[in-house]
């Protein structure tokens, strides 16, 4: 039986676990305060946890202003990826998105990250620009990628 992907908001007590899939997923991860001063202090914050059979597999985030989405980060653990969880996460955060105003979203990629590259495309995300030297650990640089939510 295939295990069921349950999607909902984070909350502060989810950080822990969510710290588990950021350490797994990214060489450069972000600090615990981080996470806590987007829970506690970024209004313009939404975050959102992939639970399977109870347990935080993988986590997404974006800062919503005015009208446009900006999407932080998505990550799913190692463990768990190829389930289609990534797919998840993104539908519903782009109907977050939707419900708080934002009418198009925007996101940063690394340039050889095919995986996350070729889902964004799926979702009508289009190269809008490049970032040199995006990423601090290795200065590759960035795809700026695009989609408007009215179409």
């Amino acid at each position: 039986m295939k295990a069921e992907i349950m999607i909902r908001l984070m909350s502060t007590d989810d950080i822990d676990n969510v710290m588990e899939v950021e350490h797994n997923a990214f060489s450069m991860p972000w600090s615990r305060r981080a996470f806590e001063n987007e829970m506690y202090n970024n209004q313009f914050a939404h975050y959102l946890v992939a639970e399977v059979d109870g347990k935080i597999v993988g986590y997404c985030g974006v800062w919503i202003v005015i009208d446009e989405a900006h999407v932080t980060n998505i990550a799913v653990h190692s463990r768990y990826r190829g389930r289609k969880i990534g797919q998840e996460l993104l539908a519903n955060l782009m109907e977050l998105a939707y419900t708080y105003g934002a009418r198009t979203m925007t996101l940063e990629v690394r340039e050889t990250n095919e995986t996350a590259r070729n889902l964004y495309d799926k979702f009508g995300f289009v190269p809008g620009g490049v970032r040199k030297n995006y990423y601090m650990d290795n200065n590759e640089n960035a795809i700026v990628m695009w989609v408007n939510m009215n179409e």
